[in-house]
């Protein structure tokens, strides 16, 4: 009954069924041949999906995701209506296998996708289809809560890799998810090479506000090294996801919390000069101005355009309409 109601969904949300639009209308699907993985950290309750291709932007067909919902990758001849399809689904309470198992089953082209779905119970599943291109393969992770797959890899032991790398590496998802894709390309990854990546990963719980719910939302469209340009950018997010909960402690009026969130910030990202530059307005703007000069100070002696910046803040009411306030600011350039 699951499975059926699966196939129902999805026909009642599609509006048809996900057959082979180069059967429906003579549309080649695109052969997004690539290696991904989908997962749900069971600590904080994220969820993700990450990947790495021999084809442009593959962000922008491969990864789905949904806070309090699911993760989808979808790949190999792509049928992007699985990502949506999956998520409605999955929203609608169908559990992650039960979804692609209707998916497939309404699915003329299924033996050529290659497709891993998981939900917000960390129930996973994912399938590789007969006609996809070798080497091709899977792993899934019941226990870990996570699958891998890939296909027209150079060798048959790419997901392996990449299963070992994501149970074996410390830290956050974000990191685990990384250190997958890196094992995948030590291991040969795509025999053309490479080109994009993606990472996509959303908190446990939903907002309400899907653009609030993305704890990354990366994509290297097009890279001689997709993967560690990837990392860099995940070390960069890192940074603004630091500062942006430093700006939420000095709402609260937590200072010292605040201190440590744009310190930590500095610390991952140090050449962004902005990040000291806001939380400097940040204090400013809590009352805090002996604090904040001596931070305005240094980022005006290391890029001095932002002397130009504090009085076009003022008077944009995110400083103090203040004239001795912004000439007081402006003089810790000299």
């Amino acid at each position: 009954m699951r499975v059926l109601h699966a196939i129902l969904a999805c026909l009642l949300l599609a509006g048809c069924s996900t057959s082979s639009t180069v059967e429906k209308a003579g549309i080649r699907e695109p052969l997004v041949t690539t290696y991904s993985i989908v997962a749900r950290d069971p600590a904080s309750g994220q969820l993700g999906v990450a990947v790495q291709s021999h084809w442009f932007s593959v962000g922008s067909i491969v990864t789905w995701a949904e806070a309090d919902v699911g993760a989808v990758a979808t790949q190999s001849l792509v049928n992007p209506n699985y990502g949506p399809l999956g998520l409605d689904m999955m929203r609608a309470g169908i559990s992650a296998p039960d979804a692609l198992k209707g998916l497939l089953v309404s699915d003329e082209g299924r033996e050529l996708r290659q497709v891993a779905m998981i939900d917000s119970q960390g129930r996973v599943m994912a399938f590789t289809g007969a006609d996809c291109i070798p080497m091709a393969g899977q792993i899934v992770d019941a226990e870990h809560q996570f699958s891998v797959q890939a296909n027209l890899m150079e060798k048959d032991t790419v997901w392996d890799a990449m299963a070992e790398a994501y149970r074996s590496t410390k830290g956050d998802m974000a990191a685990r998810m990384v250190a997958a894709l890196e094992a995948a390309e030590n291991e040969g990854g795509d025999i053309r090479g490479r080109q994009s990546a993606a990472m996509l990963i959303v908190k446990g719980e939903s907002s309400g506000s899907p653009w609030n719910d993305r704890v990354f939302d990366l994509r290297v469209e097009d890279h001689p090294q997709p993967v560690q340009e990837l990392k860099r950018l995940v070390q960069v997010q890192r940074a603004y996801n630091h500062m942006n909960d430093g700006d939420v402690a000095i709402s609260h009026g937590d200072f010292e919390l605040a201190a440590k969130e744009f310190k930590t910030a500095e610390q991952l990202a140090p050449q962004i000069i902005e990040i000291p530059f806001w939380y400097a307005v940040s204090l400013v703007g809590a009352g805090k101005v002996d604090e904040a000069l001596p931070i305005f100070h240094r980022v005006f002696h290391v890029e001095p355009i932002w002397v130009e910046v504090v009085p076009r803040l003022a008077g944009s009411g995110l400083l103090p309409d203040d004239p001795d306030l912004v000439k007081r600011i402006q003089d810790e350039a000299h």
